[in-house]
């Protein structure tokens, strides 16, 4: 669960954007965000399933249909973040996607999809959001890897390259406009428990949890915290990192 807010919230008039915002971990960081007082904007490419989890949120949400790999549409998103509450003083790279089989059997199709949506997403919504944030005095971009990026994975060379490409995206990005009050940083969720992840087969979970010297899978909620971490001032002074998320999973 998200920290219980004391007094002043954490992210009291801020503005919010969350890419993949619709369900799953986005929806956590999404909800955790709110419960600290920011202004709700997620795009999703399920425009339906994006106004419904902000319905949810209250008034001060809303969602929009969102296609990360296209920049014009990440513009629009933002755009409608400026236009409904004012500003863009968070964004959270978090839309993304797997197609998952072994080189051996991974189309170029398969290989680019992922790395479109994956990599070039958050390369949209990072470049985009910043171009903001340097004129408008600050802000946080969160970037959301994996430890697939970290490890590798067997079925996977397309969904590793795309979330390593990420850490280094957001460390090359953080050193272009730190001096203008803009962070980034990312973070490397391990086993976390989604409706995905609980799908699959019980030998690949099973072969999972065994890797875990916390002995079991994270939840939405503790990626979302480590989010409100690096999207508060609690970090004003961290730009540049990877946050490990993963019970100790390949330390």
């Amino acid at each position: 669960m998200s920290p219980e807010p004391k007094g002043k919230t954490l992210l009291d008039n801020k503005t919010a954007v969350i890419t993949g915002g619709a369900q799953g971990i986005g929806a956590a960081i999404a909800r955790a965000f709110a419960e600290h007082g920011a202004r709700i904007v997620i795009g999703d490419v399920d425009a339906a399933q994006a106004q419904r989890t902000a319905t949810e949120l209250g008034a001060d949400a809303i969602g929009i249909g969102c296609d990360v790999t296209d920049g014009a549409s990440v513009t629009a998103l933002l755009d409608a973040a400026r236009s409904a509450f004012g500003s863009v003083d968070i964004m959270v790279n978090n839309a993304g996607i797997t197609r998952d089989a072994t080189m051996r059997k991974m189309t170029e199709a398969q290989f680019d999809d992922v790395i479109a949506v994956n990599l070039r997403g958050t390369w949209n919504g990072t470049r985009l959001a910043a171009a903001i944030m340097r004129e408008s005095g600050g802000g946080s971009i969160i970037n959301l890897s994996s430890i697939s990026g970290k490890v590798g994975f067997v079925g996977q060379t397309n969904y590793s390259a795309a979330k390593a490409g990420i850490v280094g995206l957001t460390k090359a990005a953080a050193k272009e406009v730190a001096h203008l009050g803009v962070r980034i940083n990312a973070i490397q969720p391990g086993l976390i428990r989604t409706a995905m992840t609980e799908a699959m087969p019980a030998k690949a979970w099973d072969a999972k949890m065994a890797e875990i010297p916390m002995q079991r899978a994270g939840e939405p909620s503790e990626i979302a915290s480590v989010a409100l971490f690096y999207a508060s001032d609690l970090s004003s002074y961290m730009t540049g990192t990877v946050a490990e998320v993963t019970g100790g999973r390949h330390i």
